[in-house]
């Protein structure tokens, strides 16, 4: 019997010196790298992807608080996942399989129907393209609502950027975000406040003893409308991550004491809301009944 990995299929596509493995389950970008040098903390074909490493996060993006949330006329409960702060964590597609509708030597389209649950009875179709040029790699997502109510969403990305071959702390992260998400002990939203100290980012934050795992709104956009967030390893490479306008929030992860990971890279997450949109309504995407919604965001090694 041949058992299929727990990351599921694996597309490998290149462009010059890049090549990227997208692994069919939660659309992972498993590998990516650059004349040799990982842009991503690759991960084993045959383990479970540690810490969300790559995984598309939906149909939300980080915690909901209590697993629980009121939509319209309608209270609903989704399986409890993060069980030591009692919160929803990452969505319902992290450990689920996309299948390939569209391959080519450099790009793939993956897609998932979720299928409604009493928790998120809105049946979307998840369509998920990679594609690698000269720019470096992007990353387009579609959600389509299949279905005849209008549905609320979120989604993020959970990259894991490499800093080389040298440690965390040798390097710097930038990132030109004017606010800051205050959080409680269950890193739950409590409001906002500006950057300050090892929280701002705007200048570029040696990463030396600095431990993150917040949120971030109010980043600059460029002339193209896209905002940026940047990590310098100490072999002078830059990992640059950008977003879109339709992902307006950063997460930022060092990675300390998360299993899998430990401080051996650091989390740079776009996202279309910050933790518990379903409750808080901020950020929330609604989804209107065949309606679509497009983010778009990508990865570069300079």
């Amino acid at each position: 019997m041949n058992t299929p990995p727990p990351t599921g299929d694996q597309h490998v596509l290149r462009h010059a010196d890049q090549v990227a493995v997208v692994a069919s389950v939660a659309a992972s970008l498993r590998e990516y790298r650059v004349g040799g040098r990982d842009v991503v903390l690759p991960f084993a074909v045959d383990s479970i992807a540690p810490a969300f490493s790559g995984a598309v996060l939906a149909p939300w993006p980080n915690r909901l608080r209590d697993a629980q949330y009121r939509y319209r006329d309608g209270t609903y409960e989704v399986p409890l996942t993060e069980h030591e702060r009692l919160t929803a964590l990452h969505g319902l597609v992290a450990y689920e399989r996309f299948g390939a509708v569209s391959v080519a030597d450099d790009a793939v389209t993956l897609r998932h129907d979720l299928v409604p649950i009493p928790g998120y009875p809105w049946p979307l179709r998840l369509d998920v393209t990679y594609a690698l040029g000269d720019a470096g790699l992007t990353v387009t997502v579609t959600a389509t609502n299949l279905g005849a109510t209008t549905a609320p969403y979120g989604v993020g990305f959970h990259p894991w950027l490499s800093p080389g071959d040298g440690p965390v702390d040798a390097c710097t992260l930038q990132l030109d975000a004017a606010r800051r998400v205050t959080v409680d002990e269950r890193l739950l939203p409590t409001g906002t406040q500006a950057v300050v100290g090892d929280f701002d980012l705007r200048a570029g934050r040696p990463l030396a003893g600095v431990a993150l795992d917040d949120a971030w709104l109010g980043a600059t956009p460029d002339a193209d409308g896209l905002t940026w967030a940047t990590l310098t390893g100490g072999d002078g490479r830059t990992v640059a991550v950008w977003a879109d306008a339709t992902l307006p929030a950063w997460q930022v992860c060092t990675g300390d004491g998360i299993p899998g990971i430990g401080r051996r890279g650091v989390a740079v997450e776009p996202m279309t809301c910050v933790a518990d949109a379903f409750r808080t309504g901020d950020l929330l995407v609604e989804i209107e009944p065949g309606a679509s919604h497009e983010v778009r965001w990508g990865l570069s090694l300079r």
